[in-house]
């Protein structure tokens, strides 16, 4: 998993260093950070993942080529330096509204959902991230459908749910 880290921070970065700097309590470097943490949680990283968690990231923050790349090979380093989620989730509660804290949650969705599957680990890192961020479960799991919906007439004929079962409410602790 972490040579597949490695080699997508290689693919990326080309040693391009004229971007913008990202400071660490920057809410972009914050979701990105979540963004990869859902990408590696099942323990495979996919093209098809690292595609869309690109895409996202140009697209929600209005990034150049060069700058999104920054932004994600920043962000993959704090999320291996991380312990735990609140590092993330606090800068996220602090710059963001609450309609903006719940497009994270989504976009974490959009990124679990990329590779067709939502395995149990990316739903539950998704929960204990929305419990953080304030997002409650009606919501998340509002979101989850939204997503997922979306990804099934996105033109992609293969099914979209969950292992686990898509419509359960909590995980345990």
């Amino acid at each position: 998993m972490f040579r597949a880290l490695s080699e997508f921070i290689s693919d990326i970065t080309g040693g391009n260093r004229d971007t913008q700097a990202f400071e660490d309590d920057d809410y972009r470097l914050a979701a990105a950070a979540l963004l990869v943490h859902v990408m590696s949680i099942d323990g495979a990283v996919t093209e098809e993942e690292q595609r869309v968690l690109k895409e996202i990231l140009r697209a929600r923050f209005d990034l150049s080529t060069a700058d999104c790349d920054a932004l994600l090979e920043l962000a993959i380093a704090k999320d291996a330096e991380a312990v735990d989620l609140y590092a993330f989730t606090s800068v996220l509660n602090r710059a963001l509204d609450d309609e903006s804290r719940r497009r994270v949650v989504e976009m974490m969705f959009e990124v679990a959902y990329a590779d067709g599957v939502l395995t149990e680990f990316e739903d539950n890192l998704v929960w204990r991230a929305a419990e953080l961020l304030h997002v409650g479960s009606r919501e998340r799991v509002e979101i989850r459908r939204d997503v997922r919906k979306e990804v099934e007439t996105g033109g992609d004929e293969r099914s979209h749910e969950t292992r686990d079962g898509d419509e359960q409410d909590e995980k345990p602790s």
